[in-house]
């Protein structure tokens, strides 16, 4: 398979685009029921269905190159946004404190989003595509949500910790871990039957179904 499949960079520009959202409008929390949460919940699920939906049509070898894709990207944005809010504002530009308030993350959340967005999705495609050699390709389901679960455990441990341990009470911090854990793994879970149509429909299409038997899982190798 051509990594210049239209399906494949269509999935790809998705995943991406999920992603940079979700580090935009992190900024605001919102309230579900009882819980609070930053309003990237509503997208960043998506990035990992997608992850999942690379994983098991195309391999590991190919999930792996769009993880560090987008983590290129996110730091570009992330360094566009730091260069934008130090130059000087034009004399009529008001908006200078909002600016830097809403985009201008603390170097401590920058580490901690970008640890876990590679501690997740490396973890969420390898035991992903551990589980499909070892379910031999069948019953999808255990291992999107169980990839999810281990993938979407660890973003939420490290993004959370990293970013509020010593600034809220720990029980407070044990509780969102919770709270955004749960959330995040019921998204995959409701998103299932979609998963489904798209897996399907790809290994149709691109008459592809890899097995990663012989793959080096080093998540630092590109090649």
């Amino acid at each position: 398979m051509s990594n210049t499949s239209p399906r494949f960079l269509i999935i790809t520009a998705l995943f991406i685009t999920c992603l940079i959202t979700a580090n935009i409008i992190i900024v605001k929390q919102i309230i579900l029921g009882p819980i609070v949460l930053p309003a990237a919940v509503i997208i960043f699920p998506i990035s990992y269905i997608l992850s999942d939906i690379m994983t098991e049509v195309y391999g590991y070898s190919y999930a792996r190159r769009i993880i560090w894709l987008g983590f290129l990207c996110n730091l570009i944005l992330v360094v566009a946004i730091w260069i934008a809010g130090i130059l000087p504002a034009a004399p009529f530009f008001e908006a200078q404190p909002a600016f830097e308030r809403i985009l201008g993350n603390t170097p401590r959340f920058l580490a901690a989003s970008f640890l876990a967005y590679l501690a997740g999705e490396f973890a969420n495609s390898f035991v992903l595509a551990k589980m499909k050699i070892a379910t031999r390709g069948k019953w999808l389901w255990s291992r999107t949500i169980g990839s999810t679960i281990i993938g979407q455990g660890l973003d939420t441990i490290v993004v959370l910790s990293i970013g509020f341990i010593g600034i809220i009470p720990f029980s407070t911090l044990i509780s969102m871990i919770l709270g955004h854990w749960l959330i995040k793994s019921l998204y995959e879970i409701i998103a299932t039957p979609l998963t489904y149509l798209i897996v399907n429909y790809l290994k149709k299409k691109e008459e592809l179904d890899v097995y990663d038997y012989t793959t080096n899982f080093n998540p630092i190798q590109l090649i």
